[in-house]
């Protein structure tokens, strides 16, 4: 599988600086923290949706420093593929590569170095909300998944994206999230784990349009949340009993 990315890809690629910026930081979470939104719960919902992968040729869009694309190799996957455009997160994942696991720097709006109808099964694991054009990348993934393929976009919900802070008491006890603009589509900015972080807030119906536009059947929406053994081992993911933090698109072609 050819890794390619062409001289413009990344240019005009919002966000991509501050993913440069906070790599490093990034993939030391991603090995070696905590990382409750994840290991707490959303790597259960993704791979419950990815369901049997045996054997199975996956595509992973926004695959970072490749830990979900290790986890589906670690549970039979025939081959995986991760794409990313932020090179210090590729030179990482291909570090720990192994002999059915590949990673390519290149932008997955455009997918066009890939063969149509080459994958089963495509992810986009909190990936599409850093897209500038999410619409791209529907096409992009339609085009190389087969028949019959599957397509699973997990995002952050779109109340969420479209929230300001928490409103708290004197006391600084949580009241509620301060939901604001909602129909206000464009970037929202952000800081994590230090660094400050551009992604893009778009509302439900834009989302549930813009895949049935590309062709995609809806088969599930998923909105995943916590239960008592989760706030058990992170007790700080109490947030995701409250508010809709995620939402996981399940797409079929």
């Amino acid at each position: 599988m050819p890794s390619h990315m062409s001289s413009d890809d990344g240019q005009n690629y919002i966000g991509l600086r501050e993913w440069e910026n906070m790599a490093q930081a990034w993939i030391e979470e991603m090995r070696y923290g905590r990382n409750p939104v994840r290991r707490g719960f959303l790597d259960r919902y993704m791979l419950a949706a990815c369901g049997d992968v045996t054997g199975l040729r996956i595509l992973d869009c926004g695959c970072g420093e490749g830990r979900f694309c290790r986890m589906l190799v670690e549970r039979g996957a025939g081959y995986v593929l991760g794409v990313d455009l932020c090179r210090p997160l590729i030179d990482a994942a291909r570090e720990l590569k192994g002999e059915r696991d590949e990673y390519c720097l290149a932008n997955v709006e455009n997918l066009d170095f890939l063969a149509p109808e080459s994958f089963d099964l495509a992810v986009s694991y909190l990936n599409q909300c850093d897209v500038s054009d999410f619409l791209a990348n529907n096409r992009a993934v339609y085009r190389v998944l087969k028949k019959g393929g599957r397509f699973l976009v997990a995002n952050l919900h779109p109340m969420r994206s479209a929230a300001g802070t928490w409103c708290r008491n004197a006391a600084g006890e949580k009241l509620h999230v301060i939901l604001d603009r909602y129909f206000d589509e464009g970037e929202r900015h952000w800081t994590m784990l230090g660094c400050p972080l551009i992604n893009f807030h778009r509302t439900l119906s834009t989302y549930i349009r813009g895949f049935i536009s590309t062709g995609f059947e809806i088969i599930d929406v998923v909105e995943p949340t916590v239960g008592p053994e989760d706030l058990a081992a992170y007790p700080e993911l109490d947030d995701e009993r409250r508010v809709p933090n995620f939402i996981i698109y399940i797409l079929g072609k």
